[in-house]
């Protein structure tokens, strides 16, 4: 029943311009996690509101820091680098850094890691509470110059609400 009720909530996106479906996406996920307690369900609930409200994406999910490493979370899309060094690829250089890395063209991205190579631009928030990095949002387009400064605007008030209610440090 609440798979059909979110399927025709979806549906209704076809008729939202593009900011209409970021803002929406935002109230998909404060319902998710204002009614859910459990990170991993949590986590892989956001990977899918990513995954089926933005357009032309091959790959939306979460690496977590671990042993000075990034290790793969729960995403959607086909499977992914199970483990990429912190400084290394897109993702690396966003924990490294503490900066959101947005790419128009993955192929020009000095040391890109290509777990997929049907990406071709990539957004990457930081996931960073009280000045810790916990891990990075990762999101991959097989579009070149898929994300603008709007997607990057409510991606990070898409992590700001994980933020809110979930507590990284329980990982």
């Amino acid at each position: 029943m609440l798979g059909e009720i979110i399927l025709i909530k979806l549906d209704v996106i076809k008729k939202m311009t593009t900011e209409e479906k970021y803002k929406y996406m935002l109230i998909l996920l404060e319902g998710q996690l204002s009614s859910e307690k459990d990170i991993y369900a949590n986590i892989s609930n956001a990977s899918a509101i990513i995954y089926a409200i933005f357009d032309k994406l091959n790959w939306s999910g979460f690496y977590f820091v671990k042993s000075e490493e990034l290790v793969l979370g729960p995403f959607q899309g086909l499977p992914a680098c199970n483990r990429i060094a912190i400084g290394k690829g897109v993702c690396g250089t966003a924990v490294a850094t503490k900066k959101i890395q947005r790419i128009d063209n993955v192929h020009d991205f000095p040391g890109h890691i290509a777990c997929d190579s049907a990406s071709n631009s990539e957004i990457v928030i930081p996931i960073i509470k009280d000045d810790v990095v916990y891990g990075v949002l990762d999101i991959d387009s097989y579009d070149f110059n898929t994300f603008t400064e709007l997607e990057e605007k409510y991606l990070i008030k898409f992590v700001d609400k994980l933020n809110k209610y979930i507590d990284w440090s329980q990982l």
